[in-house]
């Protein structure tokens, strides 16, 4: 049976056996898996001398795992299986004698490892008492009274760290009863055999600190994970401090040997371990003073490769993430004792003392020019502005000695935001460098929302002092400035307004709602007076553009500025790159539909200015190619096609925003609208034909002229002036007779293209766009509407899409409607019931028939 066994294994994960073999290979082993008596044969099979492949025995224990871990074995089994990998490791690990060809390889060791835990789980209660003493046999020579067999010594420290996985590890779910046996178990240990173990790693830290790394970062990796549940004057003594600060005393010489930076690391992590024992807030104060944690950061900080080398090519960044995550839980610990305590009581004061003791080195991480490494101590910096906040609105005793730090913080977060030296803006191979700096920037902007909210005074005088100065520095230095420090002054100019607008806007009639308001318009007019749209970095114009466009509401107050920054935004919407180019069609929109009642004047030259960009030019979409990847300008072309024209759609809304404004008469009104859908209406006409003989490209470019007329149209009707007292003003007669010429192109194309989805989407939007400006002489038009948009391949969903619109326009013209309801319905309500008959087919189009009926 052991032979059939073994053979099935090495078929089962055979890469070159065939299909149906290895099938039958692995039923027969789910088979032995699943019998009472088959984890005997695996047993053997993984004890066996000579052995058997590593697969072999690698599935065996595999086996045997399963069968302890559920319970198959009677008692004399379990002590059968208990014997015998006893003697089994006694044997190969339980001597220094021993060739090391004879040793497992780690996988087998880990499985190993892993049964022994298996019968810890099981007999440590009743059955195996001496289980910790018998494994620590392995770690002496016979007749030795010293933890001198290297071998013994690694066995038995993973065998401890694997017991505290399987029954300590937090992070790992359990569930009611198994939670209850692991207490069980944790209580046993602790009333047994934790003084043995923990006298036990100092014995191996002192025979292996000078021989061996790997056994004493092994014992340091045990220590840190029994610490949290075991008596922790047991294992931190004297002895460990001294070896943890002589491991971390080594860094000047260590210049890249690995084998020293892993005794820092090793040590490192053991104070990390350590100090993430659960226990009481004076008692944790207490710990961080005990296991001289300052004295600890402050001379890996002073370390070479954490100053001397901080700004080279040689800094250790791995070495300053480390650290930086031990002054983040050491940071965190505290604030969590502060939170806890109360007003000047020993708690609270030991608290103070120590967060004045680690702040600086906080604030130093925080620096860091490594993104990665600022972020680690983003967490403790967050509960500590947190607590401030808190203790602020108390007047806690606690608030007034820590608030002089948040001025020192603030200027860190700030200083922490602006681009570094090395950073480029724009470029397609640091999109992924870019978006990871945002995110940065997103966290540390909630930390200034904090401080904003702790001290508001000293935030707003902060920022003014950082945006005003770099204004005044880019003026008297002729616009010769680093592009990085005016684009941090643009950006907290940007982020500003979160404060600012806390009490709904900048002024109240003509006057600035609160103080800090007026500061804000007060950097708003040094913005204007610099001149900073004239700075040629593009990060700095787009800035620029989203900081007019989120403070309309100074122009507005201020009208005489709008026509030169319309200017500007004109000159950016032709800029060389596509990403301020495509983002400020966006954004111009944006700023025309809020200052609209002032844009009369320049309507025609703004119009004229934009001309050139109105073209329509579609492109089909193709398949990426091999040779796209290596095209540095294939994202780039992708915009200028698609994404391009979405964003050109903004040209057209803009303009009907333009062509609105109150100062222009309807006439001149008229004249602009025929300006912009003429070229439309010819370039349509010319298109049709093509299009209707399936030629793809000319179907999408009637598709986007379809949608740019309905564009042009929601910006006029957006932005027409309305009456108070009604909720739909009819238009002028002589602008719903222009838009009435564009309701009956797109109309021309809906029929003569109404088989294409595309053209009939496209229409639709349209029509519920048209209807404002066109009004009540729509009416006789939605039978063709109708009849267009609903074709026999019209979807449900399309159907409901219609109605909505259709809705709109019954209750917009309720005494007008009467006329054509007759008309309207027969062909309409045919065409919905009978999508409501149809059968459901599937999820979606069971949402799309609930939506219909809806």
């Amino acid at each position: 049976m052991d032979a059939q066994v073994q053979s099935a294994i090495e078929v089962a994960f055979d890469a070159r056996a065939e299909q149906a073999l290895k099938s039958q290979a692995f039923d027969f082993l789910n088979q032995i898996r699943s019998e009472p008596q088959g984890w005997q044969i695996c047993f053997s099979l993984a004890m066996r001398d000579p052995r058997p492949t590593e697969v072999v025995r690698h599935v065996s224990l595999d086996i045997v795992n399963n069968a302890i871990k559920s319970r198959q074995l009677r008692d004399q089994d379990f002590a059968f299986v208990r014997d015998n990998i006893l003697a089994y490791v006694r044997n190969i690990y339980g001597s220094s004698q021993n060739n090391n060809a004879q040793y497992d390889s780690i996988t087998i060791q880990n499985k190993i490892t892993q049964t022994m835990t298996n019968l810890f789980t099981a007999l440590y209660a009743t059955q195996w008492t001496s289980f910790f003493h018998d494994i620590l046999g392995l770690t002496a020579t016979t007749g030795s009274g010293t933890k001198d067999n290297a071998a013994g010594v690694m066995l038995y420290l993973r065998i401890l760290i694997s017991v505290h996985d399987e029954i300590a590890d937090v992070l790992v779910p359990r569930s009611p009863e198994e939670q209850r046996r692991d207490n069980e178990l944790k209580d046993l240990v602790r009333q047994r055999d934790t003084a043995m173990i923990a006298s036990s790693w100092h014995e191996i830290l002192a025979q292996w600190r000078s021989r061996d790394d790997r056994v004493v970062k092994l014992c340091l990796t045990a220590i840190g994970s029994w610490v949290a549940w075991t008596e922790i004057s047991l294992a931190v003594n004297d002895s460990l401090l001294n070896l943890l600060f002589e491991y971390l005393g080594l860094q000047h010489i260590s210049d890249g040997n690995i084998q020293i930076n892993q005794r820092r690391e090793a040590a490192i992590e053991a104070f990390i371990d350590i100090l993430g024992k659960k226990m009481s807030a004076c008692d944790k104060l207490e710990l961080v003073e005990v296991l001289k944690v300052n004295e600890a950061v402050s001379r890996l900080v002073g370390s070479r490769e954490l100053s001397e080398m901080r700004s080279t090519a040689t800094y250790d960044t791995d070495l300053a993430e480390d650290v930086a995550k031990l002054v983040n839980n050491t940071v965190s610990d505290i604030v969590k004792a502060l939170d806890s305590s109360k007003d000047n009581d020993p708690t609270s004061r030991r608290g103070i003392s120590l967060l004045g003791i680690f702040l600086p080195h906080l604030l130093r991480f925080l620096s860091d020019e490594y993104d990665e490494i600022c972020s680690t101590v983003i967490p403790s910096l967050t509960d500590l502005l947190t607590l401030m906040r808190k203790k602020s609105k108390s007047n806690s005793i606690v608030a007034s000695e820590i608030s002089p730090m948040l001025s020192i913080i603030l200027e860190v977060v700030i200083a922490k935001m602006k681009y570094d030296e090395t950073s480029y803006w724009g470029h397609d191979d640091t999109q992924t460098d870019e978006a990871e700096f945002q995110e940065l920037r997103g966290r540390l902007h909630n930390l200034q929302k904090v401080i904003a909210e702790v001290d508001e005074s000293m935030y707003v005088e902060k920022i003014r002092n950082v945006v005003v100065s770099t204004f005044d520095k880019l003026q008297s230095q002729n616009g010769q400035l680093d592009w990085r420090e005016l684009e941090l002054a643009m950006h907290e100019l940007d982020l500003f307004g979160d404060i600012a607008y806390k009490k709904h806007g900048l002024y109240s009639k003509t006057k600035p709602v609160t103080p800090v308001a007026e500061q804000l318009i007060g950097m708003m007019f040094k913005l204007v007076e610099t001149g900073v749209a004239s700075f040629s970095h593009p990060a700095i114009q787009l800035q620029y553009m989203v900081v007019c466009e989120r403070y309309h509401a100074f122009f507005e107050a201020n009208p005489q500025l709008i026509t030169p920054v319309l200017e500007n935004f004109v000159r950016f919407t032709h800029h060389d790159h596509i990403k301020v180019r495509l983002r400020s069609w966006y954004l111009f929109y944006k700023f025309v539909k809020h200052v609209r009642l002032y844009v009369g004047d320049i309507a025609e030259t703004a119009i004229q200015a934009l001309s050139d960009l109105l073209p329509i030019r579609a492109e089909l979409s193709e398949e990426p190619s091999e040779d796209d990847n290596d095209d540095p300008s294939s994202s780039e072309s992708d915009q200028s096609a698609n994404a391009r024209f979405e964003s050109q759609l903004y040209l057209y809304e803009t303009i009907g925003c333009i062509c609105s404004a109150r100062a222009i008469p309807a006439e001149k009104q008229a004249v602009l609208i025929r300006s912009i859908v003429n070229p439309l209406f010819a370039d349509l006409e010319a298109h049709l034909d093509q299009a209707k003989n399936g030629d793809k490209r000319a179907t999408l470019q009637v598709h986007h002229l379809v949608k740019a007329l309905g564009t042009l149209a929601q910006g006029f009707s957006d932005c027409m002036p309305k009456n108070p007292s009604t909720a739909a003003p009819a238009p002028p007669d002589i602008i719903s007779e222009e838009f009435m010429q564009v309701a009956e192109a797109v109309l021309v194309a809906l029929e003569r293209l109404r088989f294409s989805l595309d053209i009939r989407e496209a229409s639709r939007s349209a029509f519920a766009r048209l209807v404002a400006p066109v009004g009540s002489r729509i009416l006789p038009q939605l039978p063709r509407w109708i009849d267009g948009l609903l074709s026999e391949t019209s979807t449900k969903d399309e159907m409901a899409m219609l109605l909505n619109p259709l809705v709109q326009v019954v209750f917009r013209f309720k005494s007008e409607i009467y006329d054509v309801l007759n008309t309207l319905l027969t062909p309409l309500l045919q065409r919905v019931f009978a999508g409501i008959a149809e059968p459901v087919t599937g999820t979606d189009d069971e949402i799309q028939h609930v939506e219909l009926k809806r």
